[in-house]
C-alpha cells in the first residue's frame, strides 16, 4: 500500500529501515480515546484556501492540508461518539498582554507577537477556538495548553488513568510539532498508540511525510482511518458510561 512517505525515503534509509527492524505493528488495546491536537482557527485559517494566501492573515495556518483533514476527522468522530468512546481536544491558551507566558514559542518566528486571540472569523471564533465542524461537545473534554505536547501541564494523564485508558488514536496538528510531542510523551507513558493518517497534517508537506514515517517507524502506528474506524467499532460499547455522562444519542456530525 501506497504510503505518504514514500516519495521522500532513500533507498538506502528504506534498506537500513528493513534490516533494523523497525516499524513492527504495536497494535490496539481494549479501552481505547481520540486525542485531536490543535484542530484551531490558528492552524486552519478561517476557511480553505492555499496556505501562501491563509498564512498572510493566520501564521500559523495549514491551509488547505488542515481543511482536507477535517471530513475524515469528522468520519473519526462520528466512529468515536457512536461507541462512548472518550474524545479530547487540545487547543491553546490566549497569551497574557505582555506575551511574557509565550516563552520559547517567541523565540523562531518573526510574527510571534501576532496576538491568536483576536476576532477573525466572526464574534464568537478566535484563533484558539476549535473548528465549528468538528467541535466538542458537552460531554467531551476541552485541554488548554501553553507546550506543543497536550501531557505537559495539563491533567490530561490524570484523565486517562482515571478512565482506564490504554489507546490513544492521535489526530491533528502539526505533525512534526504538537502531535509528534504529544506522541512521545504518550509512548513514555506505555501507552499503545496510532496516528490516523488522514486526520492529521501539517504546513510543510516534507515535515509531514518524515515525521510520520519515523513515528511509525519507533512510537507508534500509522494507520488509514477505514482501519482505525473498524476498531473503534468493534469496541464494546459503554466501556466508560460510568464515568462519562454520554448523550443518549450522539451528535455524529457537525456541517
Amino acid at each position: 500500500m501506497p504510503r505518504v512517505w514514500d516519495r521522500f525515503i532513500t533507498a538506502k534509509d528504506r534498506a537500513v529501515y528493513e534490516a533494523s527492524g523497525y516499524g513492527a505493528r504495536t497494535g490496539f488495546g481494549a479501552r481505547p480515546a481520540v486525542i485531536v491536537v490543535d484542530v484551531n482557527y490558528a492552524f486552519t485559517g478561517d476557511r480553505d484556501m492555499p496556505i501562501l494566501e491563509s498564512v498572510k492573515t493566520w501564521r500559523n495556518s495549514c491551509g488547505e492540508a488542515g481543511w482536507a483533514a477535517i471530513p475524515p476527522t469528522q468520519r473519526l468522530l462520528a466512529a468515536a461518539r457512536k461507541q462512548h468512546i472518550p474524545v479530547f481536544f487540545s487547543t491553546g491558551i490566549d497569551s497574557r498582554p505582555d506575551g511574557f507566558d509565550r516563552g520559547g514559542w517567541a523565540h523562531k518566528n518573526n510574527r510571534s507577537k501576532e496576538d491568536l486571540s483576536v476576532v477573525r472569523v466572526q464574534a464568537t471564533a478566535r484563533g484558539n477556538d476549535i473548528v465549528h465542524e468538528i467541535a466538542p461537545q458537552p460531554h467531551e473534554f476541552l485541554i488548554q495548553k501553553i507546550k506543543p505536547s497536550v501531557f505537559h501541564g495539563t491533567p490530561l494523564l490524570g484523565y486517562l488513568i482515571d478512565l482506564g485508558i490504554d489507546t490513544l488514536i492521535v489526530t491533528g496538528t502539526t505533525t512534526s510539532g504538537c502531535v509528534r510531542a504529544t506522541v512521545l510523551d504518550a509512548f513514555s507513558q506505555n501507552y499503545k498508540i496510532t496516528i490516523v493518517e488522514e486526520c492529521t497534517f501539517d504546513r510543510f508537506e516534507s515535515s509531514h511525510a518524515i515525521n510520520l514515517f519515523d513515528m511509525h517507524c519507533k512510537y507508534c502506528d500509522v494507520l488509514p482511518l477505514d482501519e482505525v474506524t473498524a476498531y473503534l467499532a468493534s469496541v464494546e460499547r459503554g466501556l466508560y458510561d460510568g464515568k462519562i455522562a454520554f448523550p443518549a444519542v450522539p451528535e455524529l456530525a457537525l456541517t
